[in-house]
């Protein structure tokens, strides 16, 4: 493909802009009717010895610092009364992962309820969770859900996915 002067300068400045091939591609078409395959705006670039700029690579958010780890030293009772009100309860929620995966899943198990009430769940390929109650139409409590999650990512960690 031959371009005038006046076109190789215009996609030096859209490279140079960030522009990718297929915008240039499309800039081609729209700005000088010059209608090219996706493959020849590749070769076009390279015949001007033009090198499209990458992406700027996502900012890394750094998680926040770990917490305190607990003390083992003996506190005095009226201490220990203030800390079990700062700690909370211990769930009685309780998650089990299956030695045989669910068909279709990437993991699966079975979690308890702090209301006795049980369930089996999973993970599937498209990373969506699911939740099969043995008692239809049960729904777990807000917070027994939050409860759940916490407990599965640790039974999860703990397997190393």
């Amino acid at each position: 493909m031959k371009l005038d002067d006046n076109q190789r300068q215009a996609v030096a400045q859209w490279i140079a802009a960030g522009a990718k091939l297929s915008e240039i591609q499309n800039r081609l078409a729209a700005e000088f009717s010059l209608k090219l395959t996706y493959m020849e705006a590749r070769f076009l670039v390279d015949d001007l010895k033009l090198t499209p700029k990458d992406p700027e690579p996502p900012k890394v958010v750094e998680p926040p610092a770990a917490a305190k780890p607990l003390t083992t030293t003996p506190v005095p009772a009226d201490e220990a009364a203030a800390a079990d009100e700062i700690l909370p309860p211990a769930s009685k929620v309780s998650v089990t992962v299956d030695q045989i995966t669910r068909p279709g899943s990437i993991i699966s198990g079975k979690v308890s309820f702090s209301d006795a009430q049980t369930a089996d769940w999973y993970l599937d390929q498209t990373g969506r969770l699911g939740l099969v109650p043995k008692q239809p139409g049960y729904k777990p409590s807000a917070a027994d859900v939050q409860d759940f999650q916490l407990a599965l990512q640790r039974e999860v960690a703990k397997l190393g996915y």
